[in-house]
């Protein structure tokens, strides 16, 4: 039975999804990172939200963790590089605080236009200072969306019902999306010059860090009003002061903060700056949503295989999962078989799918083959960590989809390129399901992909199968199953043999097979 710790606060439902799907859970918070290193090797996954901080030492301990779970958006916490080096998986749950987060950005921009927080304390006061408090109209005004994602898309749609125009800058956002969203793409430049407001909805990377820094404010509208309600460290907070003080932005409102907790920051006291603690997913409604599909994706992951909102593997539905299962054992078993066969000296790799195959989602069986070719070179590999080694070791890594039917119903073919060219395997299902070795190096076989195996090339001439079974007899070698193909057509050219053996064989017995008459290549094979 697999085995969660819940680690920061979260709905008391959560528990219960990992126990109706037959996980066992812990739930214990608020643990220092010294206590968490103690207990975390007796898990197999971990449900978080943003206060338990999943570091590499955290994550060295973790020896039996398959699966971190983040409940909610951003994954700062968690050393994702670390995790995926390791083999675990990391989802969130990017779809069940959207709404929240976009509604708290919307009423951000409202207190903006309208002074809210400003003109409710000064009538608490009782000053009564009417005229002090001029806003100004949402409707007509230029909204420009710094990342159009799910978060940004609802708010575009919020602000295009309040008869605001909606431009966006976002590099992964299509035409055909902009049009669908009613809602003009931009450079970020064009944003900068046009919007009356201006919100951020994107993650902090390395590439989005300080996007609006002292040039890009220095490039927008006389005031302008900025909102963000995404991550810290997208805004420049010292150049957004100065812009606040000079009046060239004359209003921000933050809910995120480069350091956070923030209870100390420099803007603080600023005229025109509007302040909330990280409130954008703070709804009831969101804390619910959240905890329960976190532990409904971890819950599918650990007992059915499913990957959902995976941040550093191919999803995987749990509906897919059965569909997929045979087709990514004969993709392992290929790349296994490539990666023993082929070793160091493997410098890219091609993964085609033809027939049935080809009308699947192709990245978990390219994650599948990676798994296996990688197992060369690590012993503790799998399907996220293997993309990772594969991209260390600068291979190249390519996917090709045929829509063609070829001899089989159903084929994967993975091709390796060597200093010696390329060199490929292929396989096929039979109709039962089972994975099948049907081409190796060009020569035709038809063999399973288990246990522990023989692979030889040799001359092909009389009496050397024979000679081949008196040895492997004398060294108390059982052979299983036995697949025999040529290379050339014609007889005398190179033949291939496949054995399928009992136990895998030493390193003496492999010397002696070497020194058979006609023995070109010989290498032990194992598929655990």
């Amino acid at each position: 039975m697999p085995k969660v710790l819940i680690s920061d606060k979260m709905n008391p439902k959560a528990a219960d999804i990992f126990r109706d799907n037959g996980c066992e859970v812990d739930v214990i918070t608020g643990q220092t990172p010294e206590e968490l290193k103690e207990i975390i090797g007796n898990y197999d996954g971990l449900a978080v939200r943003s206060a338990t901080k999943v570091t590499p030492e955290i994550l060295e301990a973790a020896t039996n963790l398959k699966v971190i779970g983040r409940a909610g958006i951003g994954v700062d916490n968690i050393d994702i590089p670390t995790a995926s080096t390791k083999g675990v998986v990391v989802m969130n749950t990017p779809f069940g605080n959207s709404i929240t987060t976009a509604e708290h950005a919307i009423a951000m921009m409202f207190a903006l236009a309208r002074q809210l927080p400003q003109a409710d304390a000064s009538t608490q006061e009782g000053k009564w200072e009417k005229s002090k408090f001029m806003g100004v109209e949402l409707t007509s005004k230029t909204l420009g969306l710094i990342g159009a994602g799910n978060i940004g898309s609802i708010v575009a749609e919020r602000a295009l019902g309040l008869k605001m125009k909606v431009i966006a800058y976002d590099p992964f956002l299509t035409p055909e999306r902009a049009v669908e969203l009613g809602i003009e793409k931009v450079t970020l430049d064009e944003l900068l010059e046009r919007a009356d407001f201006i919100t951020l909805h994107t993650p902090l990377t390395d590439q989005t860090r300080g996007i609006l820094n002292a040039e890009a404010l220095a490039k927008t509208k006389k005031g302008v009003r900025i909102i963000n309600c995404a991550r810290g460290g997208l805004i420049d907070e010292a150049a957004l002061k100065e812009a606040l003080e000079s009046g060239h932005v004359a209003g921000a409102a933050l809910d995120v903060f480069a350091e956070e907790p923030a209870k100390e920051n420099p803007l603080f006291g600023t005229e025109g700056l509007i302040c909330t603690p990280h409130l954008g997913a703070s709804t009831s409604e969101a804390q619910v949503n959240v905890a329960l599909q976190v532990a409904e994706q971890m819950a599918d992951y650990l007992v059915k295989g499913g990957v959902t909102n995976a941040l550093n593997m191919p999803s995987l539905s749990a509906e897919q999962a059965p569909k997929l299962k045979p087709y990514m054992e004969l993709a392992t078993g290929l790349g296994t078989l490539a990666g023993q066969l082929l070793g160091d000296k493997v410098q890219g790799v091609s993964i085609e799918v033809e027939g049935a195959a080809a009308e699947l989602d192709q990245k978990p069986i390219t994650a599948a083959v990676l798994s296996g070719l990688m197992r060369a070179y690590s012993s503790t590999v799998n399907m996220v960590n293997a993309p990772f080694l594969a991209k260390d070791r600068g291979l190249d890594v390519r996917e090709v989809r045929h829509d063609r039917e070829g001899d089989y119903h159903t084929l994967v073919r993975v091709s390796v390129t060597t200093d010696e060219g390329v060199k490929s395997v292929a396989g096929t299902l039979f109709g039962n399901g089972r994975p099948r070795l049907v081409e190796i190096f060009g020569v035709t076989v038809e063999a399973d992909l288990t246990g522990d195996m023989l692979y030889i090339v040799n001359r092909d001439e009389p009496g050397f199968i024979g000679r081949l079974g008196t040895t492997l007899g004398e060294a108390n070698v059982n052979i299983g199953t036995f697949h025999l193909g040529r290379r050339d057509a014609a007889p005398g050219g190179d033949a291939a043999l496949l054995l399928s053996i009992d136990n895998r064989v030493e390193e003496p017995v492999l010397w002696n097979v070497c020194q058979i008459p006609g023995v070109k290549e010989v290498k032990a094979l194992s598929f655990g």
